[in-house]
């Protein structure tokens, strides 16, 4: 049950995206549709509540349970990026807006380390809702599968961290203009 409620939620979390930004820019309705990328969160919280009704109901704990924290940790602290990367494409396609700008040397670097930023707010999210889990339901046994995906969430950190290290040492270059390549037959 909480593995399809997590399918759910991010298919909602896609569809209120769509829709919001269907109504900003295709319909013109732009109060529509921040009231409907406002619904992002409110699927976070949904996937929160039905956790918690699962393992309150005596459920023991799964691995799809672990997973419900990840994703909402993972929502939480990239969801509004994600809203942006969407709105700028969105607007570029749309509605006559500027195309999407590619990160490249120190910025790109810069925007990196943002994102170890971000992934350790997420990962400190998820491993508040884990150990909260774990201690709502107040038995090892039937939490054991939660214990594991601190260790995850340790190397999901660890990756982020030795990316942006990456490009620390070797920053991203700019790419050749899109008419340099048609120059060279690419």
């Amino acid at each position: 049950m909480i593995l399809a409620a997590i399918i759910a939620c991010e298919i909602g979390f896609w569809v209120a995206i769509l829709a919001g930004l269907c109504a900003r820019y295709l319909l013109h309705r732009p109060r529509l549709g921040a009231v409907l990328l406002a619904l992002v969160p409110v699927i976070d919280l949904l996937l929160l509540a039905l956790v918690t009704v699962d393992l309150l109901g005596g459920a023991t704990a799964s691995w799809h349970h672990g997973l419900a924290a990840v994703y909402i940790g993972l929502s939480v602290a990239y969801g509004r990026r994600m809203v942006q990367w969407a709105d700028l494409r969105f607007r570029h396609r749309f509605a006559s807006g500027p195309p999407p700008v590619r990160l490249t040397g120190w910025e790109h670097t810069r925007a990196c380390w943002g994102n170890v930023l971000r992934t350790l707010l997420a990962v400190g999210i998820a491993a508040g809702l884990l150990a909260a889990m774990i201690a709502i339901v107040g038995d090892a046994g039937r939490t054991a599968a939660l214990a594991g995906y601190f260790s995850i969430l340790a190397v999901i950190l660890a990756i982020d961290v030795l990316y942006a290290a990456s490009y620390t040492i070797w920053p991203k270059r700019p790419g050749l203009a899109p008419s340099t390549l048609a120059e060279r037959g690419a």
